[in-house]
């Protein structure tokens, strides 16, 4: 067996060696991770028998061209420390930062780790190849990402038990489409969000706190490679990206737009120490986003319209307000939760209705990352 995640070629050698090391691990990491909220990383299961009888003659060309690619393995060994990882003077970090990084740490590790549990499950439960191949190597990317993860926050005095997240933390069930709007969205966003932070760091290197941030090209451009293959699994049927299902379409692109902005602004320290506003990062890794979703999905959202920008602030007061009630407890605390919720609910709505941008989608999906 490899003596590091980096080196594995599977996913379940790399969850061997992450298990290994697992007795180093932290409860706190684990119980961060734990959490089931609207705002932190789901765990998915879904219908494995529909997902393998998916057909994908219709995109046989572009499939085969971006399996070779992916068994071609550019990333391989790359996701380990090396010579260029500066020390991190945890003890001496500000506390605020220090806080808000860990909590973007855990909830990325947690991120990757749900991705690669739900490949490897349809690996282990189909017998489509077309499909199993995929879910593999995938599964096999998620599994180095959060291995990496994980020991920048070993560094840290804490680090994820990823054995004990599979067995206990909980599942939710999507229908297939679902998982494939939800899961190319997560996939394309996450390039935006990596590739944005290196190209803004790489012009602004002072304010590069600490060494992983160098490593978010390539990791970015995994995730690309994963939103194009579930970009084809939807090409492979038309009536996902028409009629009723696109008011779904939008309605994934409002969730995790608006997901990332509340989350996002929860963490003011780290974007203060990266050199960012949260409010610019925002509209840059949704203009990307945006653009790249245009491969598969028939409209965009107007995230140029005044409502837009003004119900995301409001989404993220509405959201302040549940995290004091909370905090606060007892009745008037609940009573703060109650109306914070309602206000986000209908804030969101809010959201949902701003007109949607339609236009046509190209006859091939395939796109290379360029940003």
């Amino acid at each position: 067996m490899p003596a590091h995640s980096a080196d594995a070629t599977t996913a379940e050698e790399g969850l061997a060696i992450q298990e290994e090391q697992a007795k180093l691990d932290s409860k706190f990491a684990t119980d961060v991770a734990m959490q089931n909220t609207l705002l932190t990383p789901r765990f998915y299961t879904t219908d494995f028998d529909e997902l393998d009888a998916i057909d994908v003659s219709p995109v046989r060309e572009d499939w085969d061209a971006l399996i070779a690619q992916m068994e071609a393995d550019p990333n391989k060994g790359h996701f380990k420390k090396d010579e260029s990882w500066d020390h991190v003077d945890w003890e001496n970090m500000d506390p605020a930062l220090k806080k808000e990084f860990i909590d973007f740490l855990i909830s990325s590790c947690t991120a990757e780790f749900s991705g690669c549990v739900l490949y490897k499950e349809m690996k282990r439960r189909g017998n489509n190849k077309d499909i199993t191949q995929l879910f593999q190597l995938m599964a096999r990317d998620e599994a180095r990402h959060a291995g990496f993860i994980n020991d920048a926050l070993r560094e840290a005095g804490v680090a994820v038990n990823l054995g004990f997240l599979t067995q206990k933390k909980k599942y939710t069930f999507f229908r297939p489409k679902f998982i494939y709007y939800a899961t190319y969205l997560s996939e394309k966003i996450g390039y935006a969000r990596y590739i944005t932070i290196f190209r803004h760091l790489e012009a602004h290197p002072e304010h590069r706190f600490h060494p992983i941030f160098k490593w978010f090209r390539e990791w970015c451009n995994d995730e690309f490679s994963h939103g194009e293959a579930f970009a084809l699994l939807m090409k492979t049927d038309p009536k996902l990206t028409s009629g009723v299902n696109v008011l779904w379409i939008k309605f994934f692109l409002t969730a995790v737009y608006a997901t990332m902005y509340v989350r996002d602004h929860q963490r003011p320290a780290f974007h203060e120490a990266l050199g960012v506003d949260p409010d610019w990062y925002a509209h840059e890794v949704f203009t990307k986003t945006s653009e790249l979703s245009k491969q598969i999905f028939p409209i965009t959202l107007d995230i140029d319209n005044p409502r837009w920008q003004r119900n995301l602030e409001r989404l993220h007061r509405a959201n302040v307000a549940i995290a004091e009630g909370k905090k606060q407890g007892g009745v008037a605390g609940k009573l703060k939760q109650w109306i914070g919720s309602a206000r986000a609910a209908l804030t969101f709505a809010a959201l949902y209705t701003i007109p949607a941008k339609k236009h046509r989608v190209p006859e091939s999906t395939r796109l290379e990352p360029a940003y």
